[in-house]
């Protein structure tokens, strides 16, 4: 690598370990389950954790770097058992720059049934624009589970999908981005199975949906900032 990439691919390494800590401080994933990538901007490359390996002994030394067909190019553990899948998300679409995974317990259970998740929130119709929808069950290892994200999330506005019998995958325009939406994919999910508890939730109007994602991807936070809203 030329010293530049290399700066690069250092600089993605440390935030993509550090984007773990998020995942277990926000309880969203159990033992060594769960995975954060990030596209190394310009080149065919991501950044993974490895696999099987504790949350506490993740740092920036031990991420790994592959391409985009999911081969090791360098690191020295085997990278997570999701990697074909985030490698074909990038591959398939351009725009995203990071990829999250988890089975955090609510909306796994959502998965769990098949079932989309409704849109009876605000916070919901701002961060997905409405529904959270449901993929098709693939089994792990292959790119079987990339190609259910990518055709359950192209057109949609939503980042989370609900892979089924299986667990969350989200995606973002960087690693933040997704881990921010694999939180909130969470909390939807728990509002709305508390909310099926009590009764029959009130419907949103698709009109005050879009207005809602719209006002909230467009002008809510410090957008000149280079901020992710929040």
């Amino acid at each position: 690598m030329n010293p530049e990439l290399r700066e690069a691919v250092a600089r993605l390494r440390e935030q993509v370990a550090t984007l773990h800590g998020e995942l277990v401080r926000y309880g969203l994933v159990a033992w060594t389950a769960g995975n954060v990538s990030a596209r190394v901007p310009g080149r065919d490359l991501m950044v993974i954790k490895p696999s099987g390996v504790s949350y506490d002994d993740l740092d920036a030394e031990n991420m790994i770097v592959c391409d985009l067909d999911g081969v090791v190019v360098e690191g020295d553990l085997s990278p997570s058992s999701d990697t074909a899948a985030h490698a074909y998300v990038y591959r398939a679409m351009s725009d995203v720059g990071g990829v999250v995974h988890t089975h955090s317990g609510y909306a796994t259970a959502w998965a769990a049934r098949g079932e989309a998740i409704p849109c009876h929130l605000t916070a919901q119709a701002d961060e997905f624009g409405g529904e959270i929808p449901v993929g098709p069950f693939a089994l792990i290892g292959g790119d079987d589970i990339g190609k259910g994200i990518v055709s359950t999330l192209s057109g949609h506005r939503s980042p989370a999908v609900l892979m089924r019998n299986h667990g969350v995958f989200t995606i973002g325009r960087d690693a933040r981005a997704a881990v921010k939406a694999a939180v909130m994919c969470e909390d939807v999910a728990r509002t709305a199975h508390l909310t099926r508890a009590l009764g029959e939730p009130l419907p949103i109007a698709p009109a005050d949906i879009d207005s809602l994602y719209q006002r909230y991807q467009n002008v809510y936070g410090q957008q000149g900032a280079g901020s992710t809203p929040a």
